[in-house]
């Protein structure tokens, strides 16, 4: 597969690797959305967080928690966004297992929107919803 973070890990482009440790990898996101965001990454050639095993996705789900705290000191912010885009519906552009870690500031202009649909769902609706993720379980 060869992906952009597998050429970081490999060495063969260059990145401000922040983290690194046997399985995982964080460095700055070039395009700096906010100061200081940082993705943190499988080494392993994982699609999407969909595709991560339970057991490394604990680990890994420890190691972004430690880097959000550390951004968190170092940029003086009690506010991030955690985020993974997971397929391409949810604008997954790079295959590889990944999460944003974006410090959030007071006017940094970054906007995200949830739609709200409250008065259009029925109790029934999440009952039903509620099911199907169950049964999935």
């Amino acid at each position: 597969m060869s992906t952009v973070v597998t050429k970081i890990v490999n060495r063969e482009i260059p990145a401000e690797i922040v983290y690194e440790d046997d399985c995982f990898i964080a460095f700055l996101d070039i395009i700096q959305t906010t100061e200081g965001h940082v993705l943190v990454a499988t080494k392993k050639e994982y699609v999407n967080v969909l595709a991560l095993p339970p057991d490394v996705a604990g680990e890994f789900f420890k190691v972004v928690t430690k880097v959000a705290k550390a951004i968190s000191k170092a940029f003086d912010t009690d506010s991030v966004n955690i985020l993974s885009n997971a397929g391409t519906l949810a604008s997954q552009t790079v295959f590889h297992c990944h999460v944003h870690i974006i410090p959030r500031y007071e006017n940094d202009g970054l906007t995200f929107k949830l739609n709200n649909h409250i008065h259009e769902t029925r109790p029934e609706d999440y009952q039903v919803r509620a099911k199907f993720i169950r049964e999935a379980l």
